[in-house]
């Protein structure tokens, strides 16, 4: 339960860093609900400032944050990451954990890694290192060859065998972005997409049967 008021009380982690029990601190609300011409109810806004990497927040609520007691957040923009039920576990858990510990680039690339590598073995691909394991994902069409050259462009784990780690051993705030937006986007193709198509498939062939 989130409620916004001089600060942001409830969010579990800051949806830009991702550090756990953000201190967030109102910059602004309006003073009084905005106005709407499509007949719903108006909403009262604020923008809270995240005090680890300063990013803002911004909250909807029925009623004033600045009255006693602060104000139910009826939405909250940007949401914190998830990873997505389609995805089976335990790449599911290692997905969410990239995404938790975004703030921390090495912890983050390792996630991101391990969650590639279960989606793998999801689908069979067990043996082998990683990146050849996704060089076969290509060769059985399981993956595009865009998909696959973008996961050799990024950090997955903490033992890529790049010559050029042994100079630059960790990973950079970049790098970790790029690699858990991989995961997520290879979950995605893999397993929420085939997922989405086949409920749809299915309601249609049951719409179908009442026209």
């Amino acid at each position: 339960m989130l409620v916004a008021a001089a600060t942001l009380n409830g969010l579990r982690r800051c949806p830009h860093c991702s550090i756990a029990s953000p201190r967030l601190y109102k910059a602004w609300s309006s003073q009084q609900q905005t106005s709407r011409t499509d007949g719903g109810a108006g909403l009262f806004w604020a923008a809270y400032l995240c005090s680890s990497c300063g990013s803002l927040v911004s909250t909807a609520s029925e009623r004033n944050p600045i009255s006693v007691g602060g104000a139910l957040v009826a939405k909250c923009f940007p949401s914190a990451k998830t990873a997505h039920e389609d995805i089976p576990d335990p790449a599911r858990k290692f997905l969410q954990q990239a995404f938790d510990t975004i703030h921390a680039p090495d912890a983050a690339a390792v996630m991101a890694g391990s969650a590639v590598d279960a989606m793998l073995k999801a689908h069979g691909l067990v043996k082998g290192s990683l990146y050849s394991r996704i060089d076969k994902a290509l060769e059985d069409n399981l993956l595009t060859k865009g998909m696959a050259d973008w996961a050799h462009e990024v950090r997955l784990g903490s033992n890529r065998p790049r010559h050029s780690d042994e100079d630059k051993p960790h990973v950079s705030p970049e790098e970790a972005k790029q690699s858990v937006e991989f995961a997520e986007a290879l979950g995605q193709f893999l397993f929420v997409l085939t997922a989405r198509i086949e409920r749809g498939t299915k309601a249609a062939k049951e719409a179908s049967v009442f026209d």
